[in-house]
């Protein structure tokens, strides 16, 4: 065996995994397709900030440093990735992407890369995230539309958007971001499928992450249940910028006609441009074949262990166990339950034993 574990992705899941395998005695492989660590934060809008202040946005052995009530931006947070990533003595190996994975007749895993190098370990983390995988939902018209079309994944500035008049669809955190940003120099209009739901970043002088660690909603599993897209944090910028109609806020279109959008009560518009901020889908096309998912590519899963394919697990997916699942803030605690689950035997764990690794595992 090459590794008692390889995890597939070096971003915040991947690096979460990689230390939960440490505190467990065993050695970690990761590999990332991208020349640089990260995940996919460096792709993210240029103007992404964090809706959890820094207290509450760090990995399990590395508080985010800083003012620890302050938003942190992409870049910090790539910088911090990248920080997380050198306290570890897992053997990261960037610029190798995963092309596929088999099962050999002893249960083993092989990983193999588009050179036709293999890789053997006794367990599998899929943690490559949602990013490479936007989802673009169906829209009448939206395949004929004669103006420009790119999901929030392609956007990083408002210089990305061509025209003067843009329609942003998608009701969550992101939408809402990236039509006020450019609403500033645009005509925008921001459009749902119900009306938007907000919550306040700080309810009664304390940030909202304070409450959802305080209750407990956060991390328990009856995160899992809240399937519908969240309210909008809203700092009082954004729903004050929607009241003075930049962006402008309407449901859903009917359909998109040439160059003009239909709304429902008949009326007609032109746009210039149309924004997806729709989300994501796992992103696993290497475990095709595997029988680990399903007929639409999502993984069979319960709480982040493959109910299909022993000694594979997931971290980073949406709602894996809780509310957290897919935050720089739930990830450790995930990949902690997973690890336990895996057939680590410890014989090729790391040489030296980092001193954060000491600390006690997650109750």
């Amino acid at each position: 065996m090459d590794a008692d574990l390889i995890v597939v992705g070096a971003g915040q899941s991947g690096l979460a995994a990689a230390f939960a395998a440490e505190r467990a005695g065993a050695g970690a492989i990761v590999l990332d397709s991208s020349e640089s660590l990260g995940g996919s934060w460096p792709r993210y809008y240029d103007s992404l900030r964090l809706f959890s202040p820094a207290r509450f946005s760090s990995l399990p052995w590395r508080p985010f440093p800083g003012d620890p009530d302050r938003y942190p931006g992409r870049d910090e947070v790539v910088e911090y990735l990248a920080g997380c990533a050198g306290d570890l003595d897992a053997d990261v190996r960037l610029g190798f992407e995963v092309t596929s994975v088999t099962i050999g007749t002893g249960g083993e895993f092989r990983v193999r890369g588009p050179d036709g190098s293999e890789l053997l370990a006794r367990g599998l983390i899929a943690a490559t995230g949602s990013f490479q995988s936007p989802r673009r939902p169906r829209l009448p018209g939206l395949d004929s539309f004669a103006g420009q079309v790119l999901h929030a994944s392609e956007y990083h500035a408002p210089e990305f958007v061509m025209g003067e008049r843009v329609l942003v669809v998608g009701g969550g955190n992101s939408a809402v971001q990236v039509a006020a940003e450019l609403a500033e120099s645009r005509q925008v209009t921001l459009a749902t499928r119900s009306p938007l739901r907000w919550i306040g970043q700080r309810p009664l002088g304390r940030d909202l992450h304070w409450w959802l660690g305080r209750t407990g909603l956060d991390t328990a599993p009856i995160g899992r249940w809240l399937r519908r897209t969240p309210p909008v944090v809203d700092n009082g910028l954004y729903r004050a910028a929607i009241a003075t109609g930049r962006p402008h806020h309407r449901l859903l279109f009917e359909r998109l006609d040439g160059e003009d959008v239909v709304w429902p009560d008949g009326s007609q518009e032109k746009i210039d441009a149309v924004v997806l901020a729709t989300g994501y889908r796992p992103h696993l096309p290497y475990l095709a074949g595997t029988g680990a998912l399903d007929d639409e590519g999502l993984p069979l899963h319960s709480g982040g262990s493959s109910t299909t394919v022993a000694g594979l697990s997931y971290v980073g997916l949406e709602h894996q166990r809780s509310f957290a699942s897919a935050t720089i803030r739930g990830v450790g605690r995930d990949a902690e339950r997973v690890v336990r689950s895996l057939p680590l035997t410890g014989e090729t764990a790391p040489s030296k034993r980092p001193a954060c690794c000491t600390r006690p595992a997650y109750p």
